[in-house]
C-alpha cells in the first residue's frame, strides 16, 4: 500500500504521469519519506541477442525507483547523474524489485543508491545524483 502523505502525492503524480515506465510494466509499491520501492517483470520483448535483459532495462527501473524517492518531499527534482553495476544476469519472467534510499540531501542536491533485487539476490547497485529543479514547479 503507497503511503499518502501530502509531499508524496507529488512523486505519485510523477509516477502516475511516466508513460515510458508504466508502459512496460512498472509498479509503484510504496513510497517515504526519501525512499520508493518500484517492481517489473522482465517480458520477452526485455530481452537481448545474448538471452538476458538488456542492462537498460535494469537501469530504467533502477532510475524510476530513485526518481520517485527524490520527489517524495514535493520539490521537483531531476537526475544530475547516475551510474550501474551490473552484478547478475536477468531472465525472462524474473520479477525485480528496486529499492531507493536517500544518503544525503544537502541544498537543492542529492545523492541516492538503489539496489534491484531478484528475489533475495542482488542484480545490480546503482547511485543516483539529483538536482531541485526550480524551474519545473
Amino acid at each position: 500500500m503507497i503511503d499518502s502523505e501530502p509531499a508524496y502525492g507529488s512523486a505519485q503524480a510523477m509516477f502516475a504521469a511516466d508513460g515510458a515506465s508504466r508502459g512496460i510494466g512498472m509498479e509503484l509499491v510504496s513510497i517515504g519519506d526519501g525512499s520508493a520501492v518500484v517492481g517489473l517483470r522482465v517480458t520477452a520483448a526485455m530481452i537481448n541477442g545474448h538471452g538476458i535483459a538488456h542492462g537498460g532495462y535494469v537501469f530504467m527501473l533502477a532510475d524510476t525507483a530513485f526518481a520517485c524517492a527524490c520527489n517524495s518531499r514535493g520539490q521537483a527534482t531531476v537526475a544530475a547523474g547516475a551510474d550501474i553495476a551490473f552484478i547478475a544476469p536477468v531472465r525472462e519472467g524474473d520479477l525485480l524489485v528496486a529499492t531507493a534510499t536517500e544518503r544525503v540531501s544537502y541544498g537543492r542536491s542529492g545523492i541516492y543508491d538503489v539496489t534491484v533485487r531478484r528475489d533475495d539476490e542482488v542484480i545490480a547497485e546503482f547511485r543516483g545524483r539529483s538536482r531541485q529543479a526550480g524551474w519545473l514547479a
